[in-house]
């Protein structure tokens, strides 16, 4: 199984990679993790990435493509971990996720000939159409180094704003602690926020704290949006205590 993680939205470009792949191995399986990531944003690609390939098949191939650098010196790699593989540019997108799984071998991917704006059909998709078929990343290129290790941050109860997802939740790293209020500081935002275990639980036109399926704490509003009340974005410092 192939599983595609992209900012195209619903692109033409998203349906070429699909071509390609098909092209090559004609009976694979291909499914959609998320084409919604923001675009150029590798951070959000990245939680995005490690809070979702466990819930995979073992031997799921993940074809990953945020890539502002495409065209660039950064290298394009395919990456074999404990029970997966990894296909995508070397840019700190895969990292989270790889490390996570633990990496047993990565291998430079061969370039030569490709559009300089558009790795995903020329470099990526081909190889995880081939690696479909051999499930062997010996094909696809010479063993390599990765270079660019996304680390989110964390420190005690300073973590950083890793995704708005499609409700308007502020989903951060922090883990939740037993606690029916929180302070919450970022920027110039100062606030106490209550938590609640269930949405069903919280106050209308209320901001506050629950945990996500993340096992991380979400700032939200119950059917609202939350990110409409507070003007944060990805990589954006927070802490909650």
């Amino acid at each position: 199984m192939i599983a595609i993680l992209t900012d195209f939205e619903n692109s033409e470009y998203l349906g070429i990679m699909k071509g390609v792949i098909y092209s090559i191995c004609k009976n694979a399986k291909i499914t959609e993790l998320y084409n919604n990531v923001e675009p150029q944003n590798i951070r959000q690609g990245a939680w995005i990435l490690l809070n979702s390939y466990k819930f995979f098949p073992k031997g799921t191939i993940f074809l990953c493509v945020v890539d502002p650098g495409v065209g660039s010196e950064r290298n394009s790699l395919a990456v074999k971990t404990k029970d997966y593989f990894f296909i995508g540019p070397d840019n700190g997108l895969m990292y989270p996720a790889i490390a996570d799984d633990k990496i047993e071998k990565a291998v430079k991917l061969s370039e030569k000939g490709a559009s300089l704006t558009f790795h995903g059909r020329d470099v990526f998709a081909k190889a995880a159409a081939i690696l479909e078929n051999k499930k062997n990343i010996e094909h696809l290129g010479e063993e390599t180094t990765i270079k660019e290790k996304l680390i989110f941050h964390l420190n005690k109860r300073n973590g950083e704003v890793v995704r708005i997802d499609c409700f308007g939740n502020i989903i951060t790293n922090l883990l939740p602690l037993k606690a029916e209020k929180y302070e919450i500081t970022t920027g110039k935002i100062k606030k106490r926020l209550r938590f609640y275990k269930t949405y069903a639980d919280a106050p209308d036109n209320e901001l506050f704290l629950i945990t996500g399926s993340s096992n991380t704490l979400e700032i939200s509003l119950k059917n609202k949006r939350a990110d409409e009340k507070l003007n944060l974005k990805p990589g954006d410092k927070i802490k909650i205590r």
